[in-house]
């Protein structure tokens, strides 16, 4: 049997990576070994489960994509203390611990949301030589006290998802999760996502939220291809934060799409695994 006859869950392989400071980190992988590398990172308070439709689709068939839910998400380990989740370099080591331990050859980052962050952490620490490219998805690169370019479907709803109270913050992921899409999302993937969000502790989104991160250092000086992948209806990370990329990224490249929100890759699965796809033959 091929790989293309196996359904993405028969075909997906577990692995339990140690990255920064010892941290046990879920990742999958499917798809072919031989192919171009992928490796996906996910947003705050989400999960690997969010690329359902990539790992579905077509762009097994020919490229190996991997996952993790990254630290105190998902399946991964959750440590107790705020520094955990406050220190670059242990979100760097994170990301080279999963590129290392799985011999993964130049991938394609791909950083969607607060995964820009990390994927920024990584190429501060660690250069661009080991990577192919960088899409960034609806992704956060700048993080400052005035909170420039974090929309209202965010700020609004963080507060409350950093709550303990168990009411406040099932309520507040229900709202963050309404303004995620431009339109709204059906019943499965709308329950599936609430699941993975409420399994990340309060604590842990909290101690996230905290970082103030500028990453238009490591932008101005990457020479791999970027791209930017952003729906301009976006209102957790608005669209002004991709122009901010492209204004100081010399390689990035906009892919705008029209009449979707924070979640393209959902949205509009399609279009995006075409580009990722595109960019992944490149490279």
């Amino acid at each position: 049997m091929t790989i293309d006859q196996l359904e993405p869950d028969t075909a997906a392989v577990v692995h339990a990576v140690q990255g920064g400071g010892g941290v046990q980190l879920h990742v999958r992988e499917w798809g072919r070994p031989d192919g171009p590398a992928v490796l996906l990172i996910h947003g705050w308070s989400q999960s690997l489960h969010c690329w359902r439709r990539q790992v579905e689709g077509g762009l097994i068939r020919e490229c190996r994509v991997v996952a993790l839910d990254i630290r105190g998400h998902g399946m991964s380990e959750r440590p107790p203390d705020a520094a955990a989740y406050q220190d670059p370099e242990l979100w760097a080591a994170d990301v080279a611990a999963v590129i290392d331990q799985l011999a993964l050859r130049r991938p394609v980052l791909v950083g969607w949301s607060y995964g820009g962050f990390i994927a920024c952490d990584y190429l501060r620490v660690h250069g661009e030589d080991a990577i192919a490219a960088v899409n960034l998805v609806g992704a956060a690169v700048l993080r400052n006290e005035s909170f420039d370019h974090i929309g209202p479907g965010l700020l609004s709803t963080a507060p409350g998802a950093c709550d303990p109270d168990l009411a406040v913050n099932i309520a507040s992921i229900r709202r963050f999760l309404h303004a995620c899409t431009a339109t709204r999302m059906d019943d499965d993937d709308r329950e599936d996502a609430l699941c993975w969000n409420m399994v990340v502790p309060p604590e842990v989104r909290g101690a996230l939220f905290a970082r103030r991160i500028d990453s238009d250092d490591v932008l101005s000086r990457l020479t791999v291809p970027v791209l930017v992948t952003h729906g301009r209806l976006d209102e957790i990370v608005l669209p002004s934060m991709a122009d901010h990329v492209l204004g100081v990224c010399p390689t990035a490249v906009a892919s705008w799409y029209d009449e979707v929100g924070h979640m393209p890759f959902l949205e509009d699965p399609g279009r995006f695994d075409r580009e990722l796809l595109a960019l992944a033959r490149r490279t």
